[in-house]
């Protein structure tokens, strides 16, 4: 965990610190205009403030909150929110054998203050997890550097949203920026062709299923993207073969 002084003084720890400050802005940026949102669509200050830090998932709470407004069923609420975090089952499946020598309460931890930029650069750093004691303690010092910028920077600006809710006017447009902002990082990251198709496809498939409810559309973009690398990947011929 980013609060555990093991970490904190492993230098992989500041490369993680380092590599998710490129993206604080952009993050803060949208978790302030979540903060804002959660009040100005009808929460009360403390319920916002609750589920910021119980929840720590701007899609879910996004998409929840206009539900809980209008008095939805829970199991409506539990549903839509599921439906939009299903890609950290993906994470999470890929993380495993990164995180499995730690005890179940680090894991637990580790899985809740991960999140998806958190995820994209520790799988663009660590391809392969540690063979070793040494490589393992490495990885997970980075992932919580990152993972610990990546916190303060949603959690500190979120706080701030909540409390100036009625000072900050959607009209500002900073959730915009700050997608924008993260945008760029995702970009940054399209460093081979299978990767770049894969942007391609899931943002196709994003907006193409826009309309369909509960965020649903996000799953099909994961689904659709996930789907067709895996074709790809399997028709790719192996490397060192050549066809004449």
């Amino acid at each position: 965990m980013f609060f555990l002084r093991a970490h904190r003084a492993h230098p992989a720890f500041r490369e993680g610190v380092r590599d998710q400050a490129t993206a604080a802005v952009g993050i803060a940026a949208w978790g302030l205009m979540t903060g804002v949102s959660m009040v100005q669509s009808g929460l009360s200050p403390l319920e916002a403030l609750l589920m910021t830090l119980i929840v720590y998932a701007g899609s879910a709470q996004l998409a929840a909150t206009p539900m809980i407004v209008a008095g939805a069923p829970l199991w409506v609420i539990l549903a839509a929110a599921f439906c939009v975090n299903l890609r950290f089952v993906v994470f999470s499946a890929h993380l495993r054998p990164y995180l499995m020598h730690l005890p179940r309460w680090q894991r637990l931890v580790s899985g809740y203050v991960t999140a998806d930029l958190s995820y994209v650069f520790f799988a663009r750093r660590y391809p392969k997890p540690g063979a070793d004691a040494q490589e393992l303690a490495a990885q997970q010092a980075y992932l919580m550097g990152n993972c610990g910028v990546n916190y303060v920077a949603w959690m500190g600006a979120s706080l701030a949203g909540i409390a100036l809710a009625h000072v900050v006017p959607v009209s500002w447009g900073l959730g915009f920026a700050g997608i924008l902002a993260l945008l760029g990082v995702l970009c940054s990251l399209a460093t081979s062709k299978l990767r770049v198709v894969s942007l391609a496809i899931s943002g196709t498939a994003a907006v193409a299923a826009y309309a369909l409810p509960l965020k649903l559309n996000i799953l099909v973009a994961i689904a659709s993207a996930v789907a067709l690398c895996l074709v790809l990947d399997r028709l790719r011929p192996p490397p060192g073969e050549h066809h004449g």
